[in-house]
């Protein structure tokens, strides 16, 4: 499987205000790219977080990508996945809609009664792993087992669209691919808003990128990196 993190940032590295509100950081070109991207990956991944936060579609904009992957015998767009430990996903998220299948990964600390509200509404429920304890003492999603779940249902590539704590997450499991980063000519500061790799944070074996290539697109630059 590979797995490519996108992700845009201000120019001192935040991906929102301390608020945590979405906010407007690239621009048309940009969201072409990323929607370019959503169209080549079987899936695209996020935090329950994110989820609640953005109440994010995670489907593809374009008709004509729409009909390219229709085309080749898969769905219009990519699976959905939410790595969500304690199953807190709506029941009427917009990820959780008919317009493609969607994957939420919950740990054994997620209730019953919440998987099956999840169930009913249209998820996939995939359990993966054992409890085990993460960070602020939380019970985290075994993502390594639950990204090993969907590569058996033929989920061959992941595109992870945030946000910062799963992101870090993945990185302190060893299992990104790439980052693709836009940065955009803009600050927000804080020392409460969120970045791409929130979390405890690394203080040694950091992870090591190297840089493949610097593009200018709308008023910022998209970093891409491979992951040693």
């Amino acid at each position: 499987m590979k797995l490519v993190v996108n992700a845009a940032t201000s120019v001192d590295g935040k991906l929102s205000s301390r608020r945590r509100e979405q906010v407007t950081i690239s621009g048309p070109d940009d969201f072409d790219r990323v929607d370019a991207l959503r169209a080549d990956s079987d899936a695209v991944m996020v935090g329950v977080g994110t989820v609640l936060a953005d109440d994010p579609h995670l489907t593809l904009d374009d008709p004509g990508r729409q009909r390219s992957r229709r085309d080749r015998g898969e769905s219009a767009h990519p699976a959905r996945v939410v790595a969500d430990s304690r199953a807190r996903t709506p029941t009427d998220a917009r990820v959780l809609d008919d317009a493609a299948r969607t994957y939420v990964l919950v740990s054994e600390a997620a209730s019953a009664d919440s998987v099956e509200k999840l169930e009913a509404a249209g998820a996939r429920v995939v359990t993966a792993g054992e409890q085990r304890e993460g960070f602020a003492g939380e019970q985290r999603v075994d993502l390594a087992a639950g990204l090993a779940a969907l590569e058996r249902e033929s989920v061959e590539q992941v595109m992870v669209e945030g946000g910062g704590e799963l992101i870090f997450s993945l990185f302190e499991a060893g299992l990104v691919d790439e980052l693709r980063l836009f940065v955009g000519s803009m600050l927000i500061g804080g020392r409460d808003a969120p970045t791409p790799a929130d979390g405890e944070g690394f203080v040694e074996e950091f992870p090591e990128l190297d840089l493949r290539s610097v593009e200018r697109v709308d008023d910022g630059v998209v970093l891409e990196y491979v992951v040693e």
